[in-house]
């Protein structure tokens, strides 16, 4: 069905969709390539929620040359009004003649709608190539459109003995420069950055995305003004956070999620939203289904060990990242999770080994859940 010229075109419209990855949030990365016989005559991404979406980028870009043309998305073009007209009706008045998409949306207000009206309007509709590349672009949208929970990223830094501080609580720093600034990198594409109040409380982090510390091959491409903040999120059951800590005095939205109906805060950048409690805090699963449902795809989570074991008990993580620093913390230090009552291998978590490299003098270790 599809021709070595076909997968070249899609993986030029991949390419350009991995150009919004810091920006798009909550919408998808979605790239989009036009052809006239060989010539690419108008290609474009999504950049920015509420603004023209990649289809749109090269109809405008191929302007009369799009009539007869074929068009390579990553992405079904959409076909209901949202901040935007639908795609697939300005596909259909350019007078394209064939549409490549590399999978179905999997939202439930497109779902294959985008198609038929595609193929209603007499324009050939080819689906399916190079899919598993065009879902690597968007795994926090498409969890959450098929079960309603976020993607989740747990990111851990440990000794080579997998501890995360010394009995004292000293932990900073365990891994190098380095790898603090590839951590920057995964904050600027999440949704929103998670933690807890014990974690704000004993460390008093800013949880933002720092543009200085963005490795260079970022801040190459984004402007500072053009980079987005995510959405810090703090876990904070009973309302212990106090509205002096760092995060409060930095741009950006915080959303603490408690148990407690009382707390306030005066930042006009925070919002608080009450949320179920569970057996030991706060209701977890309930937690993640609220911040979908805020609009928040992608989850990137910084906190200690106990949210971490709590997270992985209740296999709410979707990748695991761990920096592992050359050093020895001994037996006396802290642990990576708290994770007990484990009595046979078969209940051990599992994860998949899918990439691993060294940052600076650290090795970075990145696994899915089996």
């Amino acid at each position: 069905m599809f021709s070595i010229f076909d997968s070249q075109m899609m993986l030029r419209a991949i390419e350009l969709a991995e150009r919004g990855i810091y920006t798009t949030a909550p919408n998808p990365n979605v790239g989009c390539v036009i052809t006239q016989g060989d010539d690419i005559v108008g290609d474009g991404f999504h950049f920015r929620a509420g603004e023209p979406h990649a289809e749109v980028h090269a109809l405008r870009a191929a302007g009369d040359s799009a009539q007869g043309a074929t068009a390579y998305v990553t992405l079904e073009p959409c076909s209901h009004y949202g901040r935007t007209p639908p795609c697939a009706d300005a596909l259909i008045a350019a007078g394209v003649s064939r549409v490549v998409c590399a999978m179905v949306d999997p939202n439930p207000k497109v779902a294959g709608r985008g198609i038929q009206r595609l193929r209603d309007a007499g324009i050939q509709v080819d689906v399916g190539l190079m899919q598993a590349q065009a879902e690597a672009l968007n795994p926090g949208f498409i969890k959450v459109m098929k079960t309603g929970l976020p993607f989740v990223q747990l990111k851990l830094a440990a000794s080579i003995d997998g501890r995360t501080a010394l009995a004292n609580g000293q932990s900073k720093w365990i891994t190098g420069p380095e790898a603090r600034s590839d951590v920057q990198g995964f904050r600027a594409k999440a949704g929103a950055i998670l933690s807890t109040s014990q974690t704000v409380m004993d460390d008093n982090p800013s949880l933002n995305v720092r543009w200085s510390q963005l490795p260079e091959t970022v801040q190459s491409e984004y402007s500072q003004n053009n980079l987005r903040q995510p959405v810090r999120v703090i876990l904070d059951t009973h309302g212990k956070v106090s509205a002096d800590m760092a995060l409060f005095t930095l741009a950006g939205d915080v959303l603490v999620l408690t148990a407690n109906t009382n707390i306030r805060y005066d930042h006009e950048n925070v919002e608080v939203m009450v949320t179920p409690t569970g057996s030991n805090g706060l209701d977890l699963c309930a937690a993640l289904r609220l911040l979908a449902s805020q609009g928040i795809n992608h989850i990137w989570v910084e906190a200690g060990a106990t949210l971490a074991g709590s997270l992985l008990d209740a296999e709410l993580v979707d990748e695991l990242i761990v920096y592992q620093a050359p050093k020895l913390m001994g037996s006396d230090s802290r642990a990576l999770v708290n994770m007990t009552g484990l009595t046979s291998m078969n209940k051990v978590p599992t994860f998949e080994m899918t990439d691993v490299c060294q940052i600076g003098n650290d090795v970075r270790l990145r696994m899915q859940k089996q």
